[in-house]
């Protein structure tokens, strides 16, 4: 076990890769043709203005759903082709929203993140629990641990799913705007965990709205535009002026953080005429 139980033990030598994914919803091509990479160890984000695919390629980068053609590979291996008890000790996905009638604690959701590493009739045993325990404390929800799921802000059980995740001990991280319901405060503490889990060799990648929030955390950057990738790279060299007036039809000034000297975008609507 690692000095940090929630951590995976080792890392992968490959990261995550996409190789012309083409995604259509009821006829409607919603991804075309998509490549682009995520190196291992590196918090990265997935941008793109609404509508440009990013939620419907994170459900298939997880294999939740499946992609027309393409592959999508990480650390060597095809996902789609792993056993399914590996590909969940391998891959973690945090959905937008998750809801449930069931009246579990946030402890019992948080706990069903270790069910790929139990057989079916075991219990939850010391390492697990403690695991479940350090995933609580890591997403800040240890004095809600008792609480019932369904009685949680939207904030709240963002934060809870989070917890679910990293209880899975995952390798390869997605996470579809892991920010969404968060106050300020909440919304930097999850960034900074999301780009600390990265220096321990997780692969990142979240959708995120906010690109100020993407150009302060995140190492590299994935645009979509119109289901396609538009541009992909570092950070600071993709988040240019001309690319936020092409992609999302603003003016854009980027700046440097006084305090980070990480980029900031100051952003103003386009002259009209």
């Amino acid at each position: 076990m690692t000095a940090d139980p929630v951590l995976p033990a080792t890392g992968v030598s490959d990261g995550l890769e996409a190789s012309r994914v083409t995604i259509r919803l009821d006829g409607t091509l919603i991804i075309d043709g998509v490549d682009c990479t995520v190196e291992p160890g590196t918090f990265s984000a997935l941008l793109g203005p609404n509508g440009a695919g990013k939620s419907t390629l994170l459900s298939v980068l997880a294999a939740v759903e499946k992609a027309d053609s393409g592959n999508i590979r990480f650390g060597g291996a095809e996902l789609r082709e792993m056993h399914r008890r590996q590909r969940a000790r391998t891959v973690a996905f945090v959905e937008q929203e998750a809801t449930t009638e069931l009246a579990l604690t946030v402890r019992d959701v948080v706990a069903l993140g270790r069910t790929p590493y139990q057989s079916l009739w075991s219990d939850e045993g010391p390492d697990d629990a403690a695991i479940v325990t350090r995933a609580i404390e890591l997403a800040d929800m240890a004095p809600f641990a008792s609480r019932n799921f369904v009685n949680l802000s939207g904030g709240e059980r963002q934060r809870v799913l989070l917890a679910k995740a990293l209880a899975q001990q995952p390798e390869l991280l997605l996470l579809d705007e892991p920010t969404n319901h968060l106050d300020v405060s909440a919304q930097l503490s999850v960034l900074a965990l999301l780009a600390e889990l990265a220096t321990t060799g997780v692969t990142v990648l979240a959708a995120l709205h906010d690109l100020n929030l993407a150009a302060a955390y995140c190492d590299h950057v994935v645009v979509l535009r119109n289901g396609r990738v538009y541009a992909a790279g570092p950070t600071r060299s993709v988040l240019t002026q001309e690319l936020v007036r092409d992609v999302y039809g603003v003016e854009a000034s980027v700046l440097e953080n006084p305090m980070t000297g990480r980029p900031v975008i100051a952003f103003s609507p386009l002259a009209l005429g």
